[in-house]
């Protein structure tokens, strides 16, 4: 991700001191105020949960998913605010803290925001009438249901709030989309997956209640089993999106492809009725007044007549040779690759101030790879015109070592490649996917008031006759914490998920 502006980075800061010192403000006024008999449990708890915080999973913009949330909200059934807000405090331990890859305000954000949302998760608890006691003969579970539920949603919109405030600032995303990004799976199986860890840390609590310290198996066995089911389901969400967006990508080149035969189909077409045919015709008058003069013994004028019929099967053959040659070095019409390139950054550039450097050497290429790299410059040099605003465009094609190396250059305004791509657009994964149809890779490098470079590699060894044809182009139930660019604070999101945010 690119650097934060000094102003963004400004906000983020006051914003996270905010948040600190209102979770530390909460707990010291209210501490001295509770019980004291738990309070030595409060460092056994906060080890418990820091270990379970350790065990992340990688999600969205870096985000990672933590499977904690179920014990947090057990630490909101059994404690009262402050001393749950305490044990949270202390155990929301994020793993970048122990390699010291997070500043020291954005990890005490991420403790302060998860303490802040078990502070209200278990003040809204409390506050249900009948929701205590665990045990014995007042026991009243419709109560200790209702309040597991609604300490859950309090939890969220308290952890999703402040996870949206945090991304929007730091990333200019709009909320809606960070509240979007931030739900793992359907509306409707969130609610119910997070309402359900709300209602299993209340039966861990109680198995507390009743076992004491022996039941911690029982907490740590499920989540891990949750941790590893979360993965296979992310993986296999994934790797449908992906399969989705391959597939809408591959029809779309395939369309392309079929146009673009079709254009050739045309172009030929023209070419043998506009030139081939005149000269054949022309040919056919020669051979008839050439058989007329010999039938009249007129052998001279035969002489002179077949000459010019070998002139004219001469002119057949060289423009034959030269449609054969057209068609073998370019794939783009009646154009080569530079031409084309050329022809293409002419017409897009004549209505601008932007000036194009092109250096496209001329390399004998399979046709579909020279439509490849014209498609993948095309829509590259579009998306910079569209979305940069830069004045100086650079297009480069050449041999380099064993790749044929496409190269994309704008001194725009760059971007983070980090973050999501717009809804809708596809232009980047498409030319990834144009790149990887072909055999080859494709990287970006931009940031954010920088510029982008684009570089497309094809390996020259794949690019052989023999070789051309084998050339191929989930939500879970648990918490997460999600933390961009390995920098983040923590919170919860979608379906009980606990988020940490950009450092």
């Amino acid at each position: 991700m690119g650097p934060v502006p000094n102003k963004r980075s400004v906000v983020l800061h006051v914003f996270e001191a905010g948040v600190v010192a209102t979770t530390i403000t909460l707990i010291a006024i209210f501490l001295p105020r509770v019980d004291p008999s738990p309070h030595p449990a409060v460092l056994l708890w906060a080890l418990v949960i820091a270990g379970i915080e350790l065990l992340t999973i990688p999600a969205w913009r870096g985000l990672t998913i933590s499977v904690g949330f179920p014990v947090l909200m057990m630490m909101a059934v059994l404690y009262e605010p402050p001393v749950a807000g305490l044990i949270a405090l202390l155990g929301a331990t994020d793993p970048r803290e122990l390699r010291r890859q997070i500043r020291l305000g954005a990890a005490l954000f991420n403790r302060a925001q998860v303490g802040l949302s078990v502070i209200a998760a278990s003040a809204v608890f409390h506050a249900v009438p009948g929701s205590e006691p665990l045990t014995g003969a007042g026991v009243n579970p419709a109560a200790m249901l209702v309040g597991a539920s609604l300490a859950s949603v309090s939890d969220y919109l308290v952890n999703a709030g402040l996870v949206t405030i945090y991304m929007s600032i730091h990333s200019s995303l709009r909320p809606l989309q960070v509240v979007k990004e931030l739900r793992i799976g359907s509306l409707r199986d969130f609610l119910i997956s997070y309402l359900a860890l709300g209602i299993l840390g209340l039966t861990l609590a109680v198995f507390y209640e009743k076992a004491g310290v022996w039941m911690l198996p029982v907490v740590l066995a499920p989540l891990i089993l949750a941790r590893q089911m979360f993965f296979r389901s992310q993986a296999l969400e994934e790797a449908h999106v992906e399969l989705q967006e391959s597939s809408a990508i591959l029809r779309e080149l395939s369309n392309t492809m079929a146009e673009e035969r079709a254009d050739e189909r045309l172009q030929i077409a023209g070419y043998l009725h506009d030139d081939l045919a005149q000269v054949l015709f022309r040919l056919s008058l020669q051979v008839d007044v050439a058989s007329k003069l010999l039938e009249k013994g007129e052998l001279d004028q035969v002489r002179s007549q077949l000459g010019k019929i070998r002139d004219s099967k001469q002119e057949t053959s060289d423009r034959i040779r030269a449609l054969i040659r057209n068609l073998h070095r370019s794939p783009i019409g009646a154009k080569g690759l530079a031409e084309a390139l050329e022809s293409f950054t002419d017409e897009v550039g004549r209505d601008s101030n932007i000036r194009f450097h092109r250096d496209v050497e001329d390399i004998e290429l399979p046709a579909p790879i020279a439509l490849l790299l014209y498609k993948i410059a095309s829509e590259g040099i579009m998306n910079a015109l569209k979305h940069a605003d830069p004045t100086d465009v650079t297009v480069s094609v050449a041999e380099e070592g064993e790749d044929i190396v496409l190269r994309l250059e704008d001194n725009g305004t760059g971007f983070d490649t980090s973050a999501p791509g717009p809804e809708g657009h596809y232009g980047m994964a498409m030319m990834r996917e144009r790149a990887k149809v072909g055999g080859g890779n494709l990287e970006v490098h931009s940031a954010v008031g920088v510029g982008t470079e684009i570089t497309v590699r094809f390996p020259i060894a794949l690019l052989q006759p023999e070789q051309q044809s084998d050339t191929e182009p989930a939500s879970a139930n648990i918490p997460e914490r999600v933390s961009p660019d390995t920098k983040g604070t923590t919170t919860r999101s979608a379906e009980g998920s606990r988020d940490s945010v950009p450092a």
